[in-house]
């Protein structure tokens, strides 16, 4: 690669996403460079590797759409797919669609210019690639900046550290071992099972209980499987047109009017089911506060049955949030795992961590010996990966400046002052609150109509109008404030990293509902976009 090289458009990232827009991309005609901090395909799930790491949508529906063949050629063995096994699918696809020669791997993409002369980016590596594209576009992830708390002393320990989203490839043996895990989101949720079951001792660090419904995961039946391939394509339909991406469409009841039966009726065939479809149960428990402690309380309940120890089954009965609001989490055996004799819980609200010392984790109350420390502290989600990148648009303005206050994007694809910089899934879209996969599809191919679009039509760049943005983004608030989401401290806003503006990131007006739009915007000469010849 010479130091000047140039391509039609520059992708960052070679996970789900990426690797749909390269090959999008490269069937326009395109020449298109793909760079990957990792050593390998498959973003997300090439990074988590800790014991447990599952997807929590099933895999006949968390799997790409686009190619008819490879839907029907693809087998998969489990109602929720591993990560090995989701990491196998997307080599699988990259080596298909011969989609590794254009990715360069092990490569971070530092720092990304847009040039106002020649409307286009000047993109440069931590390998030293210096490049320029007339389209850039980011395919980050939301959940790929792993955040770990700066306690004090972290430094000091004399073990072993590990967030459970940089894992070692080469696994990490904790058998007869003392693991200290830090952090009960949905990482923690499905590997404190597994580490209980190798370590001598676990003691479990928790910050916020969260709600947790089973997987009841199984082998996927083959007759499920072939009905699945023979009904894709309206299945997918209907997952395009839904509301959250998944073929579940929910109760539209209200939980209000159901009687008591009814509504244990409905919630005991929700978690008997298992899967975040239990949040469907009825319409108004995202919305309705009374409605939403119906379905809390079962949620306990059911916690307190599976529980021995009363005072423990306190502990991890969440309280100080609605259900839903925080990412609903999908385990295997969780809250059992609190039964055995060698599992502690310690609930760092009453007893806060102190300090990390040489050997183990200090509280204000004792100090807990550990071999091994698992970060399982979560990600600064939807922007973080992107404001690692240094990216300068329109007179010098930076992308961190301009969202010191808060991600401001018009339809979650593009942020006025920076043209032809799209993102794939970024914030003021469904992304994190959808089947990721539908929603990554649709924004692939409407970014790919749109560069061919402007090609075809002899335009230079596209921006987003800034009072289009403001609109959109009163839209995305608007909509967030009728729900109660807003009333939970989560990631979705933010609240998870200190210093960061409080916002509501995602879109929560459905996928179907969101498609329409932007299918409208792009039929009405992408209206709320300045065009530039």
């Amino acid at each position: 690669m010479t130091p000047q090289a140039r391509y039609d458009a520059v992708v960052v990232g070679a996970g789900f996403a990426g690797l749909y827009m390269l090959h999008r991309l490269r069937g326009l005609g395109l020449s298109v460079r793909v760079f990957e901090t990792g050593d390998g395909v498959g973003g997300t799930w090439y990074w988590n590797r800790y014991p447990g790491a599952r997807c929590d949508v099933e895999s006949m529906q968390y799997s790409y759409s686009f190619s008819p063949e490879l839907e029907q050629e693809w087998e998969w063995t489990e109602r929720y797919p591993s990560q090995p096994e989701i990491l196998r699918y997307l080599e699988h696809v990259a080596d298909r669609f011969d989609l590794r020669r254009d990715i360069r791997f092990g490569t971070r993409v530092t720092r990304a210019a847009y040039d106002e002369t020649e409307h286009v980016w000047r993109v440069e590596t931590d390998r030293g690639d210096r490049v320029a594209a007339r389209h850039l576009v980011t395919a980050v992830g939301c959940l790929s900046a792993a955040r770990v708390p700066d306690f004090p002393g972290a430094a000091s320990f004399r073990g072993p550290s590990h967030h459970t989203g940089r894992w070692p490839h080469e696994g990490v043996d904790l058998t007869g071992l003392r693991v200290a895990v830090i952090g009960t989101g949905s990482s923690g949720i499905q590997s404190i099972p597994i580490i209980a079951e190798q370590a001598a001792h676990v003691t479990v660090f928790q910050r916020t209980p969260n709600y947790s419904v089973p997987a009841w995961n199984r082998p996927l039946e083959p007759e499920y499987q072939s009905w699945v391939k023979a009904n894709y394509p309206g299945l997918r339909r209907a997952m395009r047109e839904s509301h959250t991406g998944l073929l579940d469409p929910g109760n539209p009841g209200s939980a209000l009017e159901a009687g008591d039966e009814e509504r244990a009726r409905e919630f005991e065939a929700r978690w008997a089911k298992g899967g975040v479809t239990f949040l469907g149960a009825y319409g108004d428990i995202g919305i309705s506060s009374e409605a939403n402690e119906h379905a809390a309380e079962f949620v306990r309940a059911k916690i307190r049955e599976i529980v021995a120890d009363p005072e423990v089954a306190e502990k991890l009965s969440p309280r100080n949030h609605p259900l839903g609001t925080k990412r609903i989490c999908v385990d295997t055996g969780y809250y059992a795992t609190f039964n055995r004799p060698d599992v502690t819980l310690v609930d760092v609200r009453e007893d806060p961590i102190v300090e990390i010392t040489p050997t183990g984790v200090r509280t204000a109350a004792a100090e807990h010996p550990a071999d091994v420390i698992v970060y399982a502290t979560g990600y600064d989600a939807m922007t973080g990966p992107l404001l690692a990148i240094d990216i300068t648009g329109k007179g010098g303005l930076s992308l961190r400046r301009k969202w010191e206050a808060g991600p401001r994007t018009y339809l979650g694809l593009m942020t006025a002052g920076f043209p032809n910089l799209f993102t794939v899934t970024g914030p003021g879209s469904p992304s994190v609150l959808s089947n990721m996969i539908v929603s990554i599809e649709q924004h692939v191919e409407w970014i790919a109509d749109c560069v061919a679009r402007l090609r075809a039509g002899g335009v230079a760049a596209i921006d987003a109008d800034p009072l289009a943005e403001d609109a959109w983004m009163a839209h995305v608030n608007e909509i967030a404030g009728q729900t109660l989401f807003v009333r939970a401290d989560s990631w979705y806003l933010g609240a998870n990293i200190p210093g960061k503006p409080r916002v509501f990131m995602p879109y929560v007006g459905g996928v179907g509902v969101y498609r329409e739009k932007c299918d409208q915007v792009a039929a009405a000469g992408y209206e709320g976009f300045v065009l530039s010849s």
